[in-house]
């Protein structure tokens, strides 16, 4: 998903935090720290005797686990050579048919799941996420009164009479056997919540056996709230049929027995689902325009009014769709080294049209990006969706080859507008790579989606050499053209100071939900240092490893941190950061405490001098010292800038309150010239000499802008002297900041 905060109003989200960060309002208290484990391969699976007890679920406060995934783990990497691109687990079945004035679906689902494990199953569990909309008893809704009280959200708003949405299973069978079932809360939720349901089975799944279910369903669309739903004649239908949960095995992800992953529907999580195929036939009003997950297999079949659309897609985890009345397509085509031609539609509502074009070419750029730093694309369809006027909150939303944008009625080049349309786009896409093809749990491991899709996507905008421009009017006609790079509003609104919950730590289990929305913000910025540590080129391999390790499979945070040491040989910079940020909430502040100067002046008292002693009288001194000082002044009619008759002695104090950093002080003279000395230890503090014919006039740390991590930049510099740069430096940025909170104010 773009943000808790909504894509292009992330960053309306954001600049506001920034520009009441003095008073205070966006702070947040620390919480907890997770035990650490040195990175480690876990062991080979052993083979484990059969067992028929229940299968355990994974627990409420499952998190980022901190050791690394077998070599086994989802059957191990995929070479290219297998005939399918993921090891397929489950495949599904359905036939659809909107009642598109009551915004329900019909469903008939033939799903099919095979045991990885090595023991018979009896039970099953589903997720029905729509149930998270049912009623104000739900876990998504009773956490939400909780968490937006501490921090903005997206998915505000409040459902009326007949807005309702939910999932109403009307029957499942096993072969001939009608099956029973009953709702569970793995996640110790509301006993009112009805997101995740156990299918009691007629007969076992053996070991290595396939499952076959015939689920006969209802889903009942909400009002868009957020993520999924209807507005008018548009419908957008995600998380819309009962979905088989992960059985996870030992060596996957931290687990070290069997267990089902299989988490209720939470307010700040998404979600985790089995590799497989997907066979859908949508029926819809034949006035409907239709885009969904894969590819439209024929011609649509038209009888009575009614189009039905059938389409396909193998080696995706999840299938969505939409249905709208009076919408427009543009289509496009894209091929990249490695990629089969790929088929690219924008969808959009009339209102909506100067949002298509750059949408399209959004994903076109995508394409290239991704596919050149990460690996191929796989697919031969994207579909991207503009959502219409009033259902913005439908916008922002990834599925496999499928997402969601926003829409402008106006899109100028070189505008926050045109910065906005990009970013969601190009946010949205990516997450094909770090949900869809890398498959993340989302639920436990926010980062590896959400987090390492932003930075990765502001790495992208970075390429492209833009910012928010924030320069209009009068500032631009004063030549005051302020532009923000992205890597800095991430900054901006990742609460550096005292952060309370790790990034690692699970989506819901957070202090607010501004605190969750950190997981994207605070992740760029810590992926962005650590680049800085390790170097680009390096962090480029590193990324394509990750990729070409877990594709197809479900990587934990240990098995980035693993790849990312295996690559780099750089375990001391990659341990820091995972383990102050991805399991801990550390925070960095080095701040330049003061700078003392004194001229070194010949010293009165008692001096060795040829064998014997001479006294220097403190009142014949201070002639001798004025007597040189006229002298030099006539040598120097004109002086260099900080020239005198004596060297100076400087202290430049530096002070730490955090976590170490590895640090470049800059320390400037009055003759114009420049020193740079590392801080590369773990002091709290520490003072540097500098003995030279000028004194420091200015110290700076990190000045050359690497370490984003920072908690408070303005402290890392200080000068002796009157400098109106440092003040039209912070004017500016507070320029740029209230012009894109204004400018945000007026596109909202």
């Amino acid at each position: 998903m773009g943000s808790v905060t909504g894509n292009g109003r992330r960053l309306f989200a954001i600049m506001t935090c920034a520009v009441m960060w003095s008073a205070g309002v966006c702070a947040q208290s620390a919480i907890k720290i997770y035990p650490l484990k040195p990175p480690q391969a876990a062991a080979q699976p052993a083979p484990a005797p059969a067992s028929t007890a229940p299968i355990p679920l994974a627990t409420a406060d499952a998190a980022a686990p901190t050791v690394a995934s077998a070599s086994n783990a989802w059957g191990g990497e995929r070479t290219g050579s297998e005939p399918t691109l993921s090891d397929r687990v489950v495949s599904y079945s359905i036939d659809a048919d909107l009642d598109a004035p009551h915004h329900a679906v019909t469903g008939k689902e033939h799903m099919t799941w095979r045991n990885r494990s090595d023991r018979p199953v009896s039970q099953v569990y589903f997720h029905l996420y729509l149930n998270g909309f049912s009623n104000a008893g739900s876990t998504w809704f009773t956490e939400r009164e909780v968490l937006t009280a501490h921090g903005r959200s997206r998915g505000a708003a409040a459902l009326k009479k007949g807005e309702w949405g939910w999932i109403d299973l009307k029957q499942v069978k096993q072969g001939d056997s009608s099956l029973k079932w009953s709702f569970v809360q793995p996640d110790n939720g509301p006993a009112t919540d009805r997101s995740v349901v156990r299918i009691d089975l007629a007969q076992p799944v053996p070991a290595g056996g396939t499952l076959a279910l015939d689920i006969e369903f209802l889903s009942q669309l909400p009002r868009v709230v957020e993520r999924t739903g209807w507005w008018g004649d548009f419908n957008l239908v995600g998380q819309w049929f009962p979905k088989i949960g992960v059985l996870e095995l030992p060596g996957e992800r931290g687990a070290t027995a069997p267990r089902w992953n299989v988490h209720e529907f939470h307010f700040n999580s998404e979600f985790y689902a089995d590799f497989g195929l997907y066979d859908v036939r949508i029926t819809v009003p034949s006035d409907y325009t239709v885009g969904a997950v894969g590819k439209l297999q024929g011609e649509p079949a038209v009888a009575n009014g009614k189009t039905t659309y059938h389409f396909m897609q193998g080696d995706v985890h999840d299938f969505a769709w939409v249905a709208a009345k009076g919408y427009k397509m543009i289509e496009g085509s894209w091929q990249g080294p490695g990629s089969p031609k790929v088929d690219v539609r924008v969808l959009y509502p009339p209102e909506y049209l100067a949002s298509a074009q750059p949408t399209m070419k959004a994903t076109t750029d995508s394409l290239t990006y991704f596919s050149k730093t990460l690996g191929a694309y796989p697919y031969e369809t994207v579909t991207a969706v503009v959502p219409p006027y009033n259902a913005t909150e439908a916008g922002g939303m990834e599925y496999p080859t499928f997402f969601t944008g926003e829409g402008y009625a106006k899109v100028e080049p070189g505008t926050l507008t045109q910065y906005a349309v990009d970013f969601v786009n190009i946010h949205e896409f990516g997450h094909g790579y770090f949900y869809g093809l890398l498959a993340s749990n989302e639920f436990e491991e926010p980062i590896l989606d959400e987090g390492m899709n932003e930075y990765w996507d502001n790495r992208m905008l970075r390429e492209r050499g833009q910012g928010v421009d924030v320069g209009t009017g009068w500032m631009k006609s004063l030549g005051i053209v302020p532009s923000i790079p992205g890597f800095d509003i991430e900054r901006l609104g990742a609460s550096l100071k005292n952060p309370p919950d790790p990034l690692g730590q699970n989506a819901w289990d957070r202090f607010s939900s501004s605190s969750y929305g950190t997981v994207y913000t605070r992740t760029a910025t810590a992926m962005h240092d650590l680049e800085e540590r390790l170097g680009t080129p390096v962090m480029e391999r590193a990324m394509k490893e990750y990729y070409k390790r877990w594709r197809f499979r479900h990587p934990s945070a240990a098995d980035l941190r693993a790849t990312l040491i295996d690559v780099s040989g750089d375990a001391r910079n990659v341990n820091a950061i995972f383990d102050e940020y991805v399991y801990g909430n550390a925070q960095i502040d080095d701040s330049v405490a003061s700078i003392d100067s004194d001229e070194v002046l010949p010293q009165a008292g008692s001096w060795p001098k040829n064998g014997a002693r001479s006294e220097v009288v403190a009142d014949d001194l201070d002639k001798q010292i004025d007597k040189q000082r006229e002298d030099w002044k006539k040598a120097h009619p004109k002086p260099a800038a900080g020239a005198g008759p004596f060297p100076w002695r400087s202290t430049v104090t530096v002070r730490r309150d955090g976590a170490p950093v590895s640090q470049v002080l800059r320390v400037k003279f009055a003759d114009g010239s420049s020193q740079d000395v590392p801080w590369n230890d773990d002091r709290r503090w520490a003072r540097f000499v500098f003995t030279q014919s000028s004194k420091v006039v200015s110290a700076s740390l990190d000045p050359d802008g690497k370490i984003k991590l920072d908690a408070n930049k303005i402290n890392d510099s200080l000068t002796t002297e009157k400098n109106g740069a440092a003040s039209r430096r912070w004017g500016a940025d507070a320029a740029a900041l209230v012009q894109v909170f204004y400018s945000l104010v007026g596109s909202l």
